[in-house]
């Protein structure tokens, strides 16, 4: 069974995010988290969080199971564009430039290898370093 975690209005420009995101894209959890720990990016901090609050939501939604024993993996992780804040930045002989401020939505899905899952993806995730 899958868990689905939201953080929506990130700070941070998409592209950002998706480098971040891309690095932990079909990983299995333990693995994404320490991936994510020891990356040096801003974004890599929310998504820890957010991969953390996922699990927890899986939790919620399996009392019974150990969560040891499910071997959760991230399913699938989307970085959207969000609301962008427009600023006028002071220019040459008067002029004004437009600063984009821009944000962005992720959503992440966890699930536990079992649930479904082709021998493809558990191949290319044990092989990964």
């Amino acid at each position: 069974m899958e868990a689905i975690a939201r953080l929506n209005d990130v700070p941070t420009s998409t592209r950002k995010m998706r480098l971040v995101a891309d690095l932990i894209r079909g990983k299995r959890v333990g693995h994404a988290l320490s991936v994510l720990r020891y990356t040096p990016n801003h974004g890599a901090i929310k998504l820890e969080k957010l991969l953390l609050s996922a699990v927890a939501n899986w939790q919620a939604k399996n009392p019974d199971e150990k969560l040891e024993d499910a071997d959760l993996y991230v399913k699938t992780i989307m970085v959207d564009g969000g609301r962008m804040l427009k600023r006028l930045r002071p220019a040459p002989q008067g002029r004004a430039h437009r600063i984009r401020k821009r944000s962005n939505h992720v959503t992440l899905i966890v699930d536990s290898v079992g649930g479904g899952v082709t021998a493809d993806v558990v191949e290319s995730t044990e092989n990964v370093n």
